[in-house]
């Protein structure tokens, strides 16, 4: 194990300030965790830095200001490169923007650094080529324009993490606070895995071992043009629990069936039954979130009379059966109950008292 892994936090001004410094503290913390913490090693793992184009303050995304600690041009190697999330305007990403930061990752890849992005920040590493034929993930809501902007690269959005080129030098996590898995597959790589471990307790963070195709969100394809393929989808997104969807569907579009299932494939990039199938999961993930209805009774709702097959529909197309999706998702008790306290008549909150006797109310709750 080396205790001076030199790792690069790449920081621009489309940077997220929660992932960067989220990166920055775990990666920084071999000397915050101790036995008692975990049962880390001691020292450091990580040498970790924050880099950008020049030294200095730097405001990101949200108007924060962060310091970036070295220049790229100061930099001659470093063994890990991490670009954070980044925050797509409206206008979506503009490339040819940072072309010394490319041309300096170009290089930094030439002398064995490993490449690895959080979350959006796989836009700016795409520029450089790399890329191109290799695996990776990003952000599930802009997988899209990610596709669209480098068509080369293969994504796999519903993936928290993915490692591709020929020695594993890619790394790239997916939505949001999936850095977790990237900090601690980092650290288990070059620190170990018991390292990994300790990190993971003392930050309290969690693998996404089921991916993330729980927490995507389906929208189908509505900008393809086809006008009657976008009628269908408007009137099937109200009535997809219908019996025989698909049939009213190619009745409703006055269209020969082959012609209406190539163009409806064609336009949205599923066929119509598989689009009805991500509809009625989609409508039962939220039935399960908000309501407290029986499994089965969810399923009937949404279209299926056979309870199995609504199962084994829900665990291939979310990565966890009905039951797993509802405990990870579903409000939890407490914050039910102090809702429903709060609409109690004369109810005080702790927050409301004075000091000594909100302590009073904090003893007795423990």
């Amino acid at each position: 194990m080396s205790p001076t892994t030199r790792v690069s936090l790449i920081a621009i001004p489309d940077a997220v300030v929660s992932t960067l410094s989220g990166i920055y503290d775990v990666m920084n913390a071999g000397s915050m965790i101790d036995s008692r913490a975990g049962g880390a090693p001691a020292g450091r793992p990580f040498c970790i830095e924050i880099a950008g184009e020049r030294e200095g303050s730097l405001d990101l995304a949200s108007g924060i200001p962060i310091q970036v600690q070295r220049s790229i041009a100061a930099i001659e190697a470093t063994d890990v490169v991490i670009v954070p999330s980044v925050l797509l305007q409206a206008g979506g990403w503009r490339t040819e923007r940072y072309a010394d930061l490319v041309a300096w990752l170009r290089t930094m890849h030439e002398r064995g650094a490993v490449l690895c992005s959080a979350c959006s920040g796989v836009f700016l590493l795409a520029e450089t080529g790399l890329l191109n034929g290799q695996d990776v993930t990003v952000h599930f809501s802009y997988a899209r324009e990610f596709g669209a902007t480098f068509p080369a690269v293969s994504i796999h959005p519903e993936q928290a993490l993915v490692v591709s080129g020929c020695r594993e030098e890619f790394v790239s996590s997916g939505a949001s606070t999936s850095w977790h898995d990237l900090v601690l597959y980092l650290t288990a790589r070059f620190a170990g895995p018991t390292a990994a471990q300790s990190v993971a307790r003392f930050f309290a963070l969690q693998w996404h071992q089921d991916g993330l195709a729980p927490y995507i969100v389906f929208e189908g394809r509505h900008d393809h043009g086809d006008r009657e393929v976008l009628a269908a989808q408007q009137w099937v997104s109200r009535h997809f629990a219908v019996a025989s969807p698909v049939e009213e569907m190619v009745k409703r579009s006055k269209l020969a069936a082959s012609t209406f299932k190539r163009r409806f494939v064609s336009a949205t990039g599923l066929t119509p039954i598989t689009y009805v199938q991500r509809l009625r999961i989609e409508d039962a993930k939220r039935r399960l979130e908000r309501t407290a209805a029986p499994v089965d009774e969810i399923g009937w709702q949404v279209g299926y009379e056979d309870p199995a097959f609504f199962r084994r529909l829900f665990k291939r197309t979310t990565g966890l059966t009905p039951g797993a999706y509802r405990r990870r998702f579903q409000v939890p008790d407490f914050l039910s109950a102090v809702k429903e306290s709060e609409r109690l008549p004369g109810h005080i909150r702790s927050s409301q008292l004075p000091r000594d006797a909100a302590a009073g109310v904090r003893e007795r709750r423990g």
